[in-house]
């Protein structure tokens, strides 16, 4: 094992890129997209789009990141040859830190209702209405405590921290969401989500909004641009074939997020039976913060004494979810102070976590301001123009040799493969036309 450590297995390295993967955009925003975007017809195009366009992207970086063992900056500096490449990977680990400094304040606000649901078993009826208050203190207190615990996590390693919780994390979020499917489902109105979701609507599958945001679920669903699937790909063995590892991360990730459709939907036409109400004025689906903060605990308090133990079972998947995605946001720039400042990976931890909470803090005193603009700036803007700069680098500066050459490593016989007749060309001509397409589309 190199000194700069190693996914132990396969499936740890699965379980642990998937975790990325799976974050709470997955939970909250792909089932309200898939009810308002057509249903089924939805969730068909997302799939496609996923392969078409989030896989070859997810792959580039796991072939920059094997190939280089290295952190974001490093890798894409060896790979260019050149200053800009370097900038540009300073540009995702400032693009990444910056979305777990928002990431860190929504994760903390599960971390409070999943807590609130233990003070109301407790019948702790004040700690309970602070808990579920929104306040500068609490935001802050927990924001701190879920950076804390990622931190915890992060110092580990990879093997020992990276890949030991997400083998425990993802497994238990996935039975957490089979075990609150089964529940929901046998409620009244279940019925009617389940149609909602589930029966497509062909018409609306060339309609222009439903396939930009089926474009934008699949690319950024998969925390693609960013440098987190480069960074876990600096750990995998060089015996692993890179495309069937990167097909599975993305099956995974695809495949949680069409689980949390069969809860969500399902859960709000349940609300809708017993007298919440799940529409806006418009006649949309409720979604986002408004879906998991109002619609869902109203739902919970409908259903008598078993509602907060579905609750508590909930917020532990919502806490899980952010867990296992800010553990590898947190690794992009730790990697980097690490290898290239010398930096020990205890001290880098706590330093780069403390800079992320006052990041949040500030954001937090701020919040009418800054919030939704330090989220529109990272995801909105930055992260699509560094896809495109991955598959500029990869597609047009990186040699084929070089990228044919770490191909081989898991299979000799790499260049005759159906991947690598495809994916090149793929990755030069297509995906930026689609990545710019998409960028255009979503600002203009």
């Amino acid at each position: 094992m190199s000194a700069r450590g190693e996914f132990s297995s396969r499936l740890g390295f699965i379980l642990a890129a998937a975790g990325s993967a799976v974050g709470l955009g997955n939970i909250w925003g792909f089932p309200t997209q898939v009810a308002s975007n057509g249903g089924a017809a939805f969730v068909l195009v997302y799939v496609i789009l996923a392969f078409l366009l989030a896989y070859p992207v997810l792959m580039a970086e796991l072939i920059i990141g094997r190939a280089t063992r290295a952190n974001m900056v490093d890798a894409l500096g060896k790979i260019s040859g050149s200053v800009v490449g370097r900038a540009t990977g300073i540009w995702g680990f400032i693009t990444v830190s910056l979305i777990l400094s928002f990431y860190a304040l929504v994760a903390g606000w599960m971390l409070a209702y999943f807590l609130q649901t233990m003070a109301q078993m407790l019948s702790l009826d004040t700690v309970s209405s602070w808990l579920t208050g929104d306040s500068v203190t609490r935001n802050i207190l927990f924001c701190a405590i879920f950076l804390s615990l990622t931190a915890g996590i992060v110092t580990g390693g990879v093997s020992k921290g990276i890949e030991c919780w997400s083998v425990r994390l993802m497994p238990t979020l996935i039975i957490i969401i089979v075990a609150l499917i089964v529940y929901v489902t046998f409620q009244a109105g279940a019925i009617d989500g389940w149609k909602a979701y589930l029966l497509p609507d062909f018409s609306r599958v060339l309609d222009p909004a439903l396939l930009i945001s089926a474009m934008g679920q699949a690319f950024f669903s998969m925390s693609l641009g960013v440098g987190t699937m480069l960074v876990y790909g600096s750990y995998v063995s060089k015996k692993e074939r890179l495309p069937s590892l990167g097909a599975y991360v993305a099956l995974v990730d695809i495949g949680v997020a069409i689980l949390a459709g069969m809860l969500i939907i399902p859960a709000m036409y349940v609300a809708l039976h017993n007298g919440v109400e799940i529409f806006t004025e418009s006649g949309a689906l409720i979604e986002g913060d408004s879906l998991i903060f109002t619609v869902l605990p109203s739902l919970f308090e409908t259903m008598g004494g078993v509602g907060v133990f579905v609750a508590f079972a909930f917020f532990a998947l919502m806490v899980i979810a952010a867990l296992t995605s800010s553990i590898s946001m947190l690794e992009v720039p730790v990697a980097y102070v690490v290898e290239n400042k010398g930096v020990g990976r205890k001290r880098a931890v706590w330093l780069l976590t403390l800079t992320v909470f006052i990041i949040s803090s500030v954001i937090a005193l701020n919040m009418s301001h800054l919030f939704g603009f330090v989220i529109t700036l990272t995801t909105k803007y930055s992260q699509p123009l560094l896809g495109l700069a991955l598959c500029i680098f990869v597609g047009w500066v990186w040699k084929r040799d070089s990228i044919l050459a770490e191909l081989k490593q898991g299979n000799e016989g790499a260049q005759h493969s159906l991947f690598w007749k495809i994916w090149p060309w793929y990755l030069k001509f297509v995906c930026p036309v689609v990545i710019v397409l998409m960028f255009y589309l979503s600002i203009a």
